[in-house]
């Protein structure tokens, strides 16, 4: 669905998220103080560049009308713009 964001998360973030009701957001998304997200055409890309070497892995589709929070789209290292919240 081309207006949602998406994000990767371990398998074991997922259950803890599932279990806690909250998710302060994986290590790099709480060094960079975002959470960091795709979208659809960028997950291929994410998947292959950070996630690769994970054996388990949850893809959540995001609503962003959902968020309580507003949703940025930024420039990464390489200039692309992907969205942040």
């Amino acid at each position: 669905d081309p207006g949602r964001v998406y994000k990767l998360l371990s398998a074991g973030d997922w259950h803890r998220l599932r279990r806690d009701g909250t998710w302060a957001g994986s290590p790099d998304d709480v060094r960079d103080g975002y959470v960091h997200l795709s979208r659809a055409d960028q997950v291929a890309g994410t998947l292959s560049k950070y996630f690769a070497d994970v054996a388990e892995l949850v893809l959540l589709a995001v609503d962003p009308a959902l968020l309580g929070a507003e949703l940025r789209h930024e420039p990464s290292r390489g200039g692309a713009l992907f969205p942040h919240l």
